[in-house]
């Protein structure tokens, strides 16, 4: 709603204060619905790309079984191809750095857990594990569940 004064024969043309105030409300309410949904977005996104990285830890890990007949117990050593070796998973963290991921091996089995790092929203998002069978696991605040 535009409003015209007159003063000394020149017209002035601006908004009103109601005028900021309803696009100002807009704005808002557009924000409480997109943030959210965008949230929930980058974490969703996130658990898909630390999924993507288990399954290749885990194909490194059957390169490594059949060289030496053992699992690595490493995830963050230097990858060697051999038991006595690592993942070569720098820092032990996902690329985006929102999982850390550890390894509970013997030399017949291993599981590949990804947790969410704490202070990220991942964190919140549950656990992610794979195993030397392949079984893949999200264990959720709903419940364990496949992925």
């Amino acid at each position: 709603m535009k409003t015209e004064h007159v003063v000394a024969g020149k017209k002035h043309r601006g908004f009103t204060l109601i005028d900021l105030v309803v696009a100002i409300a807009i704005v808002v309410i557009l924000t409480r619905i997109a943030l959210p949904s965008y949230q929930a977005y980058v974490v969703r996104s996130s658990r898909q790309s630390a999924q993507g990285e288990l399954v290749a830890l885990a194909n490194a890990q059957e390169k490594i079984f059949l060289n030496s007949s053992a699992y690595s117990t490493s995830v963050s050593g230097a990858y060697t191809g051999l038991s006595s070796g690592g993942l070569g998973v720098t820092g032990s963290l996902s690329k985006d750095k929102r999982y850390a991921y550890s390894i509970t091996a013997t030399a017949t089995t291993f599981t590949l857990t990804a947790a969410g790092v704490t202070g990220t929203a991942q964190s919140a998002d549950g656990n992610l594990t794979i195993n030397e069978q392949g079984v893949r696991t999200w264990a959720a605040s709903s419940g364990t569940k496949s992925w």
